[in-house]
């Protein structure tokens, strides 16, 4: 084939066809996503508009150089009969982390916004692409399950190998505790009723969205739930009563009713005569 006075051979046309191919591919893309930036606010709409757009994009270049590069269904099927075996051993994490990407993207174990543990990484999702899932990390030295700061880049192969925890999907909240412990000395059952007065506050706040979660979620799962409200386990330790508050808050809020909770408890004993925290004491004899 002739072009401008040189002579291509039919690969070499085809290569050039398939490099300009992409790259108007690429060009539209790079248009498509600039519009959707200035023109759509939200942002989880915004991520999710251009990551289809991308998504569109690769398919649309796959199909256009297997449409440039196999003339028949039947050189296909050879090629690929060639090639499957030896790109199985060779690409066996790369196939699985693709693999991942299908099950990640078709099945929802998460998606982005959604706070999981995977392979004992906590963090927020913040990012979904073919070979990895990506973290805004949470825990690690950090307590309570604050933010570390780092992204952390999980291969979507995770996602086949090991358990995904989510925090968020379907169901937002998550049961949490504060230990404490009062001297044998201390009126334990009136801390206890303190105790329970401002966690159940937090039950009566969340009230209305726990129920409308529990009906969506029994649509779809065997689950149920006989006891939602706050409840407060006695237990004798060595250096006192122990008080294990057991109660139901946002997964992603856990820190912040903790201290809530705390700071009310605290304004409380410090009234209460009859009720002293313990703590452990050594006693050395002579």
């Amino acid at each position: 084939m002739d072009i401008l006075g040189f002579k291509l051979t039919p690969v070499t046309w085809k290569l050039v066809l398939s490099l300009m191919s992409v790259f108007v591919i690429y060009v539209l893309t790079t248009l498509v996503c600039r519009l959707i930036n200035r023109r759509v606010e939200d942002i989880k709409k915004k991520y999710n508009a251009r990551k289809t757009a991308y998504y569109v994009a690769f398919f649309m270049a796959l199909l256009v150089l297997l449409f440039i590069w196999i003339k028949d269904l039947g050189k296909l099927t050879v090629i690929l009969s060639v090639l499957g075996a030896g790109l199985v051993v060779a690409l066996q994490e790369l196939i699985l982390c693709v693999a991942g990407w299908f099950v990640i993207i078709f099945t929802k174990p998460f998606d982005t916004g959604d706070r999981v543990e995977i392979n004992g990484v906590k963090g927020d999702v913040i990012d979904v692409k073919f070979l990895q899932t990506s973290l805004l990390e949470i825990g690690s030295w950090v307590e309570e399950d604050q933010s570390t700061g780092r992204v952390v880049h999980i291969p979507n192969s995770a996602a086949l190998r090991h358990p995904v925890h989510n925090y968020t999907r379907d169901f937002e909240f998550i049961w949490n505790e504060i230990k404490i412990v009062v001297t044998f000395e201390s009126d334990w059952r009136k801390a206890k009723e303190i105790i329970l007065n401002h966690a159940q506050e937090e039950a009566d706040r969340i009230k209305k969205e726990v129920d409308r979660l529990i009906r969506r979620m029994s649509a779809h799962y065997l689950i149920y739930y006989e006891k939602l409200t706050p409840i407060v386990y006695v237990k004798i330790i060595g250096s006192g009563v122990e008080l294990s508050l057991r109660y139901l808050t946002e997964a992603k809020n856990r820190r912040s009713t903790t201290d809530e909770i705390s700071k009310k408890i605290l304004d409380d004993f410090r009234r209460e005569p009859k009720i002293n925290f313990a703590y452990d004491t050594f006693r050395i004899v002579k």
